[in-house]
């Protein structure tokens, strides 16, 4: 399974969504990195991705997007072939 990564913030209902679609489907690794109170993290996330809002997610190498691109990644049947890889 890839190393999957995910900015958050302790507050974010989104990023608890994201965690638990993630659990679901059987990542049991996950690297959070959580931006509150860390704005030199936080700019690091927005150079990466383009995007301010958390939770921002990667799967290896591949910045699939917030929750509801997760869940999104998921309806097509595309999420877990890709934390399969």
């Amino acid at each position: 399974m890839p190393q999957v990564k995910m900015y958050t913030s302790n507050w974010c209902p989104y990023c608890s969504r994201a965690k638990a679609l993630l659990q679901q489907r059987g990542v049991t690794d996950l690297e959070e990195l959580v931006v509150d109170g860390q704005p030199a993290l936080r700019a690091h996330m927005t150079q990466l991705t383009g995007r301010t809002s958390v939770p921002q997610i990667f799967i290896g190498d591949t910045h699939v997007g917030g929750c509801d691109d997760l869940h999104a990644l998921d309806a097509r049947g595309e999420l877990l072939p890709m934390l399969q890889a």
